[in-house]
Order: structure tokens, then C-alpha cells, then sequence
């Protein structure tokens, strides 16, 4: 099955976002620290991968950066128990959440859902396939992200607000998850506005890195 999910951009059918679930990063935008998680979608329409560049949406000025680790799901399930939610990981990807906060913030005032500003083409870059066997412990991996070489988040996924595990199963309480979809776990602190010719350089420590160029 592994060897399968490799294709996972191919053949899984949705791409489910948790929003500020880490504290910090929260509170860098001013949001409260949320009691259940803050669940939105991309497309697959919005995977980019490597020697591809990151493009502006149309109508955008601010676009931002976001690394997260991304969970594979290898066994399909609906409502699965906390319990067992682990036995449905079938791999790890590393992965950005490109979000463009100018139309983010203007969806927000206006009390609208945040799709354009996070499901453009282009706005989930994603690494390669990670083995689950390659991550006993997906609450402790250091994640980071450079702009040019230059170090703007650092976090750990031990400072996740929702674990993995709850994630899985509360996600699972309202919808499907199939094999081959992707869950992004949400962004540590320091995201921030990359520029057209800027270059973006992540990682997992010690498990995966990806490099994209951004471009107008």
C-alpha cells in the first residue's frame, strides 16, 4: 500500500486543512486560540510539486508562507475512534499552505468562507512520499521554513494544539476521509509575505526538504 500512496497526489480526492493549530500562530494573526479544530479544504487542483513555481492568485498582493506537516490517509474511514485513528495514516508529506492573506482578510471582515484566498492553483506545494515506519512519533519532528536563506518559522509538531489521532477522527465525524487524501496539521509562528523571484526552501529535520521559487 505504501508504494501506492507514493501517487498519492494522483489518487487522493481532497486536500483538509487545520487552521491555527498551533498557539502562537494564532495569536500572530490576532485569532483566538480555537476549542475544536478549524477545518477548511483545497483542491487537488492546488498541488504543486517540486521544479514548479508558486504563482499569485489573480487579485493578490500579499501572499503568504506556510510549512506543515501533511498526513496521508492509506485506509479509508468514516467516524473512526480516536483509538484507532493511527491505524489509518499511510504516510507523511511535507507540505506549504500558500495563503493569500490580502483576500483572506477581506473573506474574514465580510463573514465569507476563505476558499480563494486558500485553494488557487499552486497554493499547496508538496514534497515527497514519507513511509510511515520513517515517523514513529508524528508529535515530535522539528519543521522550518527559509525565504531565501533566511530562517522565518521553526517550530515543533510537539506544539501541536490537536494531535493527529483527534484530528483523523474528528475530521472523519462530518466526512470520508479516502485513501489518498492529504491533511495538512497546521503552520508553527513566523509566517510572513514572500515576494515574485523569492525562493523557498522547508523541512522536516532529518526527513524531507523541498525548494520552490515564487513568481508573479
Amino acid at each position: 500500500m505504501a508504494s501506492g500512496l507514493s501517487r498519492f497526489v494522483e489518487l487522493g480526492r481532497k486536500i483538509v486543512c487545520v487552521g491555527r493549530n498551533y498557539s502562537e500562530h494564532a495569536a500572530e494573526l490576532g485569532n483566538k486560540v480555537p476549542t475544536e479544530p478549524v477545518i477548511f479544504l483545497k483542491p487537488t487542483t492546488s498541488y504543486l510539486k517540486e521544479g514548479n513555481a508558486i504563482t499569485f492568485p489573480h487579485g493578490s498582493d500579499n501572499l503568504h508562507h506556510e510549512v506543515e506537516l501533511g498526513v496521508v490517509i492509506g485506509k479509508p474511514g468514516f467516524q473512526i475512534r480516536e483509538s484507532t485513528a493511527m491505524e489509518h495514516i499511510g504516510g507523511y508529506t511535507l507540505a506549504l499552505d500558500m495563503t493569500a492573506r490580502d483576500i483572506q482578510d477581506k473573506m474574514k471582515k465580510k463573514g465569507l468562507p476563505w476558499t480563494l484566498a486558500k485553494g488557487f492553483d499552486s497554493s499547496c506545494p508538496i514534497g515527497s512520499f514519507i513511509p510511515p515506519d520513517k515517523i514513529p512519533d508524528p508529535h515530535d519532528i522539528e519543521i522550518w521554513l527559509k525565504v531565501n536563506d533566511a530562517m522565518k518559522q521553526q517550530g515543533n509538531t510537539k506544539n501541536m494544539i490537536f494531535k493527529v489521532p483527534f484530528l483523523i477522527s474528528f475530521i472523519s465525524q462530518f466526512m470520508t476521509l479516502e485513501t489518498g487524501d492529504l491533511i495538512l496539521t497546521g503552520t508553527p509562528s513566523g509566517v510572513g509575505p514572500v515576494s515574485p523571484g523569492d525562493v523557498i526552501t522547508c523541512g522536516l529535520t532529518g526527513l524531507a526538504t523541498m525548494t520552490f521559487t515564487v513568481n508573479k
